[in-house]
């Protein structure tokens, strides 16, 4: 049942992809650039804000700040 619930909701998605691609026309690869870079940018930024937070945890405390 669950694969079946899948399924559907994959297929509506592509359904929906299909009408918005055709009445975006020519402006369709505009809009998908936008998404695919907005999306780029916020997991770039999630993987920076990650990697400096485990970079912060790693320096060693006998350090003095500064060096």
């Amino acid at each position: 049942m669950k694969t079946l619930l899948q399924f559907l909701i994959y297929m509506l998605l592509a359904v929906v992809a299909i009408v918005m691609g055709v009445i975006l026309g020519d402006y369709g690869s505009w809009y998908f650039a936008w998404f695919v870079g907005t999306a780029m940018i916020v997991l770039v930024a999630a993987a920076g804000g990650a990697w400096m937070d485990a970079h912060d945890g790693s320096v060693d405390e006998t350090e003095p700040a500064g060096h």
